[in-house]
């Protein structure tokens, strides 16, 4: 079977030698391809050295390198591992068998259940937002995932051809896993080691900013994918809104025969007729999905012929 290594990078000039190198040793036959997405220290040089495929990718954005590194790349296999040296190279054997036995689409690196996350992360507030994510989508999704934004990971030639890449930033795992969730690809996730960063090496992720983006396409593709769920709640929101203004104004009229509230009244009103528009809307919306989803399992079954 083909393997491909496939790493996204930016400005990793201290570490992503090594990284080429230590898959190297545990892969020798695999091809390394490492996307350099407009760094600016000797990144591409140093990969290039150490034996990888350079290629560059213009479009800033982790999730624009990772659309393009799934549809330029040709492989049976894909390993996508960061460039900054926190996962192991010698873990990818353990990660790879479940796809090699066709037990798996997806296989997650997790490093949270070990703990060596928690003991080895030094930046503030990143294992609060791992767990916020974790639970969001587990919630959301009904998963039972442990470790969404790893990035750590190993597909098979099925999954990578079948996935539209939409999302341009960090939020590319959540919005991977959250794929495979809804089209039912299998998924295994399996315990690896974590080290931080090297004592120089700086992340490129910024905590709020990209945690906003990423509870931002959680939400958007909890509407996409569940519509009649994320519609539902909004009809109840403007339904409860609509009884709470609502009760006085008929309470009123009952004891007097007149709306002494009119434009009580009137909001009332237009928040019920909300109410109905909006569960209206998911009603139509997940019956869309329906479809897409049945269109999407025929689309696999040509993909497999």
């Amino acid at each position: 079977m083909e393997v491909a290594v496939i790493i996204p990078c930016y400005n990793e000039s201290m570490t992503i030698g090594k990284v080429v190198r230590d898959f190297r040793e545990q892969l020798p036959d695999a091809q390394i391809y490492v996307y350099d997405n407009n760094s600016a220290d000797d990144t591409s040089a140093i990969a290039a050295e150490a034996g990888a495929i350079v290629r560059k990718e213009r479009q800033q954005g982790k999730g624009n390198v990772v659309r393009t590194m799934f549809r330029d790349v040709d492989a049976d296999i894909y390993i996508m591992i960061d460039g900054d040296d926190t996962y192991p190279a010698e873990e990818v054997h353990k990660l790879m068998e479940p796809i090699q036995k066709g037990e798996a689409d997806m296989v997650i690196g997790d490093r949270l259940t070990n703990g060596t996350y928690e003991s080895e992360n030094t930046r503030l507030f990143h294992g609060f937002g791992n767990q916020l994510v974790r639970g969001l989508i587990n919630y959301f999704f009904n998963g039972d995932l442990k470790d969404i934004m790893t990035g750590y990971r190993v597909f098979n030639k099925k999954f990578v051809k079948n996935i539209p890449v939409l999302c341009t930033g960090f939020e590319i795992e959540t919005s991977m896993t959250l794929h495979a969730l809804h089209k039912r690809f299998h998924i295994q996730e399996i315990p690896i080691q974590y080290r931080d960063r090297p004592e120089g090496s700086f992340s490129k992720l910024n905590t709020f900013s990209d945690g906003i983006r990423v509870l931002s396409t959680i939400l958007q593709l909890f509407k996409d994918y569940k519509p009649f769920a994320f519609f539902s709640m909004i009809a109840l929101a403007l339904f409860i809104a609509g009884v709470g203004i609502g009760t006085p104004v008929i309470y009123d009229y009952i004891q007097t025969g007149l709306v002494p509230k009119f434009p009580s009244a009137i909001l009332a009103t237009g928040l019920m007729i909300l109410s109905v528009i909006s569960f209206t809307s998911g009603l139509i919306l997940d019956t869309i999905v329906k479809h897409q989803r049945e269109s999407f399992e025929l689309w696999l079954n040509r993909y497999r012929d």
